[in-house]
């Protein structure tokens, strides 16, 4: 007997056309050409799908992350993987939060806060500092 598949997720209506912001769009590392789409000055330098979730979570808008790879991106290795999905307008057609009337809003918005992120501004000082102490160099023992 087969596996039985996963259940799908229940999406919500007019989920189909929710705007689609990929990490290129705010990035400093991009040229318009490789993507940008705002202006250099207000992007971010290496943001990811991850950040972008967490920034547009507590913004009020519902937001759904996609494992897509940007069709710009020369790189295909995880770290440039996702897409995020926002909700700016009701099924109704009413916009959700009236702080963000476009996807430019959400942009900008989002390339102002990744900044500002606990992971941003305290990261982490890696494995170096803890794994130094207890090791030694090469040469003679300790005895």
């Amino acid at each position: 007997m087969a596996a039985a598949a996963p259940p799908r997720p229940v999406l919500p209506d007019g989920y189909e056309k929710w705007p689609c912001l990929y990490p290129a769009y705010i990035s400093k590392d991009k040229s318009r050409a490789e993507g940008r789409r705002i202006p250099k000055a207000k992007a971010v330098p290496a943001p990811t799908c991850k950040e972008m979730l967490d920034v547009l979570s507590t913004s009020g808008l519902q937001v759904r992350g996609e494992r897509k790879i940007y069709c710009r991106e020369k790189s295909k290795e995880p770290p440039f993987w996702g897409r995020v999905r926002v909700q700016l307008k009701t099924s109704t057609g009413e916009l959700v939060n009236p702080k963000f009337s476009s996807r430019e809003d959400v942009m900008l918005f989002t390339a102002e806060k990744i900044p500002q992120l606990k992971t941003r501004t305290n990261p982490k000082h890696g494995q170096d500092s803890g794994q130094q102490q207890g090791k030694q160099g090469k040469g003679k023992k300790k005895k």
